[in-house]
């Protein structure tokens, strides 16, 4: 049988790095945060309270914090569920060349923006347009390959090798839990929980 370890590796969210967890939400948490601010400086007092007094200043800082926060909570997505590495570089791929549609924005607003000439609107709309629709592809392929693989009826799936044959067994979370903390905590035996999975399971 290989390393147990190597079986817990494998967990798609027992084993999930909390701190990518933990940015994920935070950027789902920025993300929301800054549209809702871009909606409440074009549509209440909020702009002139913060100084935005301008003809254009709400509407440019509506559009930024708009801008940044698609491709923000596109980013918290792949954070939170497993993803593939290609996966992530395409929603990163897709947020960055969001983030040039949003500086191109700020380039051009309001003095190179329709009914001005020459005008941006379209080069900035379609830079900001791929970057999601890239982003969005990459979100959209990691849900689909989500499959919540580790809960079904509140079990945890695991694939041993003995012998040069994998099987698939699945144990509680609870003793889950105790297996993962007997092989890497202190003085775990990973003998011990060997003998214990073939006991249970058998051949």
């Amino acid at each position: 049988m290989t390393s147990l370890g190597e079986a817990y590796d494998q967990q798609e969210w027992g084993d999930r790095d909390r701190e990518r967890v933990i940015a994920g939400i935070g950027a789902f948490l920025s993300g929301v945060a800054a549209i809702v601010a871009a909606i409440a400086l074009v549509a209440t007092p909020l702009g002139d309270a913060l100084g935005l007094t301008g003809q254009y200043e709400a509407r440019k800082a509506a559009g930024v914090l708009a801008g940044l926060g698609v491709p923000a909570i596109l980013l918290s997505v792949v954070g939170v569920l497993p993803s593939s590495r290609r996966q992530g570089i395409g929603v990163v791929a897709g947020a960055a060349i969001s983030l040039v549609g949003v500086g191109l924005f700020v380039y051009a607003y309001p003095w190179m923006w329709p009914p001005a000439e020459p005008a941006y609107a379209f080069e900035t709309t379609m830079i900001y347009f791929v970057g999601v629709c890239l982003a969005l592809w990459s979100v959209f392929s990691t849900a689909a390959s989500y499959r919540v693989r580790n809960n079904p009826q509140g079990t945890v799936r695991m694939e041993v090798t003995r012998e040069g044959e994998t099987k698939t067994v699945r144990v509680s979370r609870e003793q889950y839990q105790q297996y993962r903390q007997t092989i890497r905590g202190d003085g775990g035996e990973q003998s011990d929980v060997i003998r214990e999975i073939e006991s249970e399971f058998g051949e």
